[in-house]
């Protein structure tokens, strides 16, 4: 079983967290931040994992906290749930179109945390969220995932399509790349032998 579960408390957070690489795509999710829940929830059915996130932190201060904490629980329980990345493909990309805008991402499992983010968004807000809290769920995530992540937006001038667009290309990103290589489902997917 490819699964984690994550409990992470700080003075501003509670995140508990539960995901399972091989679901179908369901999702309980419960942040404080209707925004991070919604796109979580996308991410969750289009990388076809299930995923149930709790998280109580102090929106009444901001989402910063909620959005990073989030962001490194995810990302470590995407490390955990890999274990050695056995017969995992290991690569995977994406080009998503969401209505205007156009979102490539491509990913590495490689052990290596590396973040090349290059969204424009156009907006500092979406509805009570900042925009820029975007990056930051995704530095938080592949810092404790440590995987590579391209993330480029292409076209678009719409804040929301090229969040979600975002969030939607990464999760089909991560399905093929977490995907099982039933060929070589006794290798690990380097000449180093480790990953």
């Amino acid at each position: 079983m490819r699964t984690a579960e994550l409990k992470r408390t700080t003075g501003e957070t509670d995140v508990r967290l539960l995901l399972d690489l091989d679901g179908v795509g369901d999702s309980d999710i419960q942040t404080g931040c209707g925004f991070l829940d919604h796109m979580l929830t996308l991410f969750a059915r289009h990388g076809r994992f299930d995923l149930n996130v709790y998280c109580k932190g102090d929106v009444e201060v901001d989402f910063h906290h909620t959005v990073e904490d989030v962001g490194i629980t995810l990302g470590k329980a995407f490390a955990e749930a890999l274990g050695d990345k056995k017969g995992i493909v290991r690569y995977g990309d994406k080009l998503l179109p969401m209505d205007e805008a156009l979102i490539l991402s491509a990913v590495d499992l490689s052990g290596r945390d590396t973040l090349c983010y290059e969204l424009d968004i156009p907006a500092q807000k979406v509805g009570t969220f900042d925009t820029e809290l975007c990056e930051e769920f995704w530095l938080a995530f592949v810092r404790e995932s440590k995987i590579t992540l391209h993330l480029r937006q292409l076209a678009g001038k719409n804040a929301h399509h090229i969040i979600e667009g975002a969030f939607k290309s990464v999760a089909h990103s991560l399905k093929d790349a977490v995907a099982i290589d039933p060929e070589f489902a006794d290798e690990i997917p380097s000449t180093k032998g480790v990953l």
